[in-house]
C-alpha cells in the first residue's frame, strides 16, 4: 500500500511539473510565434535546466503535442459544459464549432498557433493528432451523429476529421463574421454529418 502511494505522489508530481513546463512554454507562445520558441528559451522560462526539460519532454515536437492535446481537452470540456442538451443535434454542432472558434480566437497563445502569415503548425498537427480526432468523434458520438454501428472505423474517422479541417480552417481563415461562420458550417458541415446519420437509420 505504502508504495502505491509513493508511485500515485510521483505521478502526481511528475504531470505537476510537467504542466509547469507548458504554462512556461504558453507564455512564450503568447509573446511570440510558437514555430521560433525553442526549448532553450521554454526551460529558462520554466525554471528549470535544458536535462530536466528533456526528462519531460524528449523534443521540441513532443512538448508542442502535449500543450495542444491539453488545450484541446480544456477548450472540449468548456464546450461541453456550455451546450444546451436539449438542442437539436445539428444547432448543437453548430453552436459548438462557433464556441469553438470564439475560444481559440480569445486565447492569445492558442491564436497564435493559426495566424495564415505564419507556418501553419497548428493545421499540420491537428491534422495529424489521432487524439484531436478521436475527440471529434467522441464529440459527434455524444450528438448521435456517428456510432460505431456506423460501418468501418475509417468512416467515422473520416467524418471526424473533416469536422477538424473545417474548424482549423476558419481559424486561419475567417469568415466576415460570426454569422457568416455560422452560415457556412450550416452549409456546408452540418447536411454532411446529419445525412450521413439518418441514411444509416
Amino acid at each position: 500500500m505504502a508504495g502505491s502511494s509513493k508511485d500515485w505522489l510521483a505521478d502526481r508530481r511528475t504531470e505537476a511539473a510537467a504542466d509547469r513546463i507548458l504554462d512556461a512554454a504558453e507564455r512564450l507562445f503568447t509573446e511570440r510565434d510558437p514555430e521560433s520558441v525553442g526549448m532553450n528559451e521554454i526551460a529558462a522560462a520554466a525554471g528549470c535546466s535544458r536535462a530536466t526539460l528533456y526528462r519531460y519532454f524528449e523534443s521540441r515536437e513532443a512538448l508542442r503535442i502535449a500543450y495542444v492535446h491539453r488545450e484541446t481537452h480544456r477548450l472540449g470540456r468548456q464546450v461541453l459544459s456550455g451546450a444546451d442538451d436539449d438542442e437539436d443535434p445539428r444547432e448543437r454542432l453548430v453552436s459548438s464549432i462557433l464556441a469553438t472558434l470564439r475560444m481559440v480566437r480569445e486565447s492569445p497563445p492558442l491564436a497564435a498557433w493559426f495566424l495564415a502569415t505564419r507556418a501553419p503548425i497548428g493545421a499540420r498537427m491537428a491534422d495529424q493528432s489521432e487524439v484531436i480526432t478521436a475527440l471529434a468523434a467522441s464529440f459527434l458520438h455524444s450528438l448521435g451523429l456517428v456510432s460505431q454501428t456506423d460501418g468501418a472505423p475509417s468512416i467515422v474517422e473520416r467524418r471526424a476529421r473533416w469536422a477538424v479541417r473545417i474548424i482549423v480552417s476558419l481559424l486561419m481563415f475567417p469568415g466576415r463574421d460570426e454569422a457568416d461562420e455560422r452560415a457556412m458550417i450550416e452549409e456546408f458541415l452540418a447536411p454532411v454529418m446529419v445525412s450521413a446519420r439518418e441514411a444509416i437509420q
